[in-house]
């Protein structure tokens, strides 16, 4: 863990002691005395050599490594490797290299290095040990092989790609339950891969929320990130909707009937009533009993997805009982105690209704990546990794062993959030984590990128180290603690590989140089943000000096839509909302220039016309020009050498009200604003293809060289 560290603005920080003790004592570390910190530091010293092998070794393909082994000083040992698909043990060779042996607890330990081959192919392997002592030991750990680098598709090696960025609950069709779904995101996606050559869809996070109401809005605070939320799923999609009984029929056919109208609606989209409707309706078609075929996929699933699964059902089945989790009897704090095993049995319907969606969605998810690989897609439905999840979670509950307690994952005070974030999330225990072999971080990543073209992760930065802020204290008075980024990294890299998905890290913000310099080094592609990208000096930067490796749009979430933007609608609501560190008048008047900036460079780059341009302000934007100041910033986007594009779908329809404005939580209404146009109206998906400013930045975006065209 830092005990300094500098910001954004480059001015130094010393952590305070109070923090320093605190996030120490998060990590079972007693650091209040002299006394304490003593002991910590010499058990500190001993806890490898406590241990035969370590609880994983995780190394990286084509390179050159080594694994240690304990055992008792003298005693001869040897080690081999198991392979992931059962091929043949591979003795290892030892190395000459001494190590002068240590005393733990009275006696003599040595440590013997062996040579790991640089030919071992990726996966997840056994290292083995026999130690030769007084009697014949055996133990055994986990050897992961990792790629060197993560290839693109075959098609964005001699070419670039691009799609759209959406958040999906916010895009609804006319057959929608009051919010966007999983077949709107097959449509969304064929729509624009066979009409107009897009090569992605890029989603919010579709992690599950609570079930019980109120639904938390935010797709970065789920209570897993390893399931996704049923809310998405299409009820009528489901097979077993076409066995239906009649009466269930009638009733199916009128829940829908009482949200679709919302379908048509420009205000808050309202999860707890769309959920509440579908839910009834899934109930009823869980109901339905399954052919042979399908019951065997069903059980074929459970086993897939194993006890991880079970234990998610069993959280939600707990809620649906209890309500919130801080309202459940005491007992059931412990997943795996008596009282768990007892609810399990108890509450069988509800887990298995629970496990039963999970089954749904894992077939809606797998028919929209079918759909947008058959449309032309390269890469398909990109989804997006939250940095963590909800306290009071499933996942907190059930991998409570390897969470940090007591301890919020966020952000310091930068230019763009003046006080600081808190994100309310507890982070993994980088110790304990290493300690359960990375098996939870690696089973997460595999069931989210079963179905997946692409992957982005929020926050990459935090596969390196995360802003750690001990309970009861500012968003400020954190400091950063730092992960085995070479095992996450790596780890990501190995399972992306498998489902054959590109992966993009927001590298915004605070990012050491060098962080960077690995991720492109492993092939994890970085996020370029127009707004951000600014030199040294402040000054745009010209787009042939943007990074290529990289995933380019002009805006993000944490913005309004570039409209938006362009008018001050983020400093406008920073204002209201009392989140600006400086007057409203400064604030504006540095957005202002950040405006003339952007302006002369798109005027240098001959692409706005020359009535923005002013002698003395050196820009000018009427009330009919925003439109086409997003035309020219997409233009400027499509110079740039990044390999992959994107374009806000909220951008493509005009829409000017912010998603999400970080630094809040009922103070704005995040993630409940509906796509709509600049005159508020209703966006539905049967309008998209007519809409003209959306055809207009593909026409720009698609203009750019080696873009495909539609087919």
């Amino acid at each position: 863990m830092a005990t300094e560290f500098w910001d954004q603005a480059g001015q130094h920080h010393d952590v305070s002691e109070e923090t320093v003790v605190a996030v120490l004592a998060a990590l079972d570390v007693e650091a209040g005395t002299a006394e304490q910190v003593a002991a910590a530091k010499a058990e500190h010293l001993l806890r490898d050599w406590r241990r035969t092998l370590a609880p994983v070794y995780v190394r990286r393909e084509d390179e050159e490594s080594t694994a240690w082994v304990h055992v008792p000083h003298g005693a001869g040992v040897r080690m081999w490797v198991d392979l992931e698909d059962g091929g043949a043990r591979i003795d290892l060779s030892q190395v000459d290299r001494w190590v002068d042996p240590v005393e733990v607890d009275g006696a003599m330990v040595g440590e013997a290095t062996f040579a790991l081959p640089n030919d071992l192919p990726t996966g997840w392997h056994r290292l083995g040990v026999e130690i030769t002592a007084a009697a014949a030991e055996q133990a055994s750990t986990s050897l992961v092989i990792t790629p060197h680098h993560l290839e693109l598709p075959e098609r964005l090696t001699r070419s670039r790609g691009w799609g759209f960025a959406a958040q999906l609950y916010s895009v609804r069709s006319h057959q929608s339950w009051g919010l966007g779904d999983l077949s709107d995101l097959s449509e969304l996606a064929q729509w624009s891969g066979r009409d107009l050559g897009a090569d992605f869809v890029l989603v919010n996070p579709l992690h599950a929320a609570s079930p019980v109401p109120p639904m938390a809005p935010s797709p970065y605070l789920p209570v897993t990130r390893r399931f996704a939320n049923p809310i998405y799923l299409r009820v009528e999609a489901i097979p077993e909707f076409a066995q239906l009984a009649d009466l269930d029929r009638v009733e199916c056919d009128s829940l829908a009937g009482s949200v679709r109208p919302m379908n048509a609606s420009p205000e808050l989209l309202d999860r707890d009533r769309v959920w509440a409707a579908k839910r009834r309706a899934l109930e009823l078609v869980h109901r339905v009993p399954l052919t042979s075929e399908r019951s065997a996929a069903y059980e074929a699933f459970r086993e897939r997805e194993g006890e991880g699964l079970a234990d998610f059902a069993l959280w939600c089945a707990l809620a649906d009982t209890y309500g919130q989790p801080a309202s459940w009897p005491i007992d059931l704090a412990d997943p795996h105690g008596a009282a768990a095993s007892l609810a399990r049995e108890t509450l069988a319907g509800l887990v298995d209704f629970h496990t039963w969606c999970q089954w749904a969605l894992d077939a809606q998810l797998a028919a929209a990546q079918a759909a947008a690989r058959e449309s032309g897609m390269s890469i398909g439905i990109m989804h997006d990794l939250a940095v963590g999840v909800h306290p009071e979670g499933a996942d907190s509950w059930a991998l409570r062993d390897v969470l940090a307690r007591g301890i919020a994952v966020g952000a310091p005070p930068d230019m763009y959030n003046q006080i600081g974030q808190d994100w309310s999330q507890p982070p993994w225990r980088p110790d304990s984590l290493a300690e359960q072999g990375f098996v939870p971080y690696r089973d997460m990543l595999r069931t989210v990128l079963r179905h997946s073209g692409g992957i982005r992760v929020d926050h990459v930065l935090g596969l390196f180290r995360l802003w750690w802020i001990p309970r009861g204290m500012s968003s400020g008075q954190g400091t950063y603690v730092r992960y085995d980024h070479d095992a996450l990294v790596g780890i990501l890299a190995l399972e992306a590989q498998r489902a054959g998905a590109v992966v993009i890290g927001e590298d915004l913000g605070t990012v050491e140089s060098w962080v960077q310099d690995v991720l492109r080094d492993r092939g994890v592609l970085g996020t370029s943000i127009l707004w951000f990208e600014n030199e040294a000096d402040g000054t745009p930067r010209a787009p042939e000096h943007w990074r290529e490796l990289a995933l380019a749009s002009v805006t993000t979430h944490d913005l309004p839509p570039t409209a938006g933007y362009l008018e001050g609608e983020h400093v406008r609501l920073r204002h209201e909302l009392g989140l600006l560190a400086t007057s409203y008048d400064d604030e504006l008047a540095g957005h202002r220039r950040t405006l003339e900036a952007w302006t002369g460079a798109l005027a240098a780059a001959g692409l706005l016309a020359d009535e923005h341009a002013d002698a003395d302000t050196g820009y000018t934007m009427g009330a009919g020009d925003v439109d086409g100041i997003v035309e020219a910033l997409h233009r400027y986007l499509a110079m740039t050498p990044a390999r992959l594009l994107a374009i806000s779908l909220a951008d493509a329809v005009g829409d000017r009200r912010a998603q999400n404005q970080p630094g809040t939580d009922q103070e704005y209404p995040n993630w409940r604003v509906p796509l709509t146009d600049a005159a508020g109206r209703v966006v539905l998906l049967e309008d998209l293809p007519g809409i003209e400013l959306l055809n207009r930045l593909v026409s720009h975006i698609a203009s750019g060289s080696n873009v495909r065209s539609p087919s």
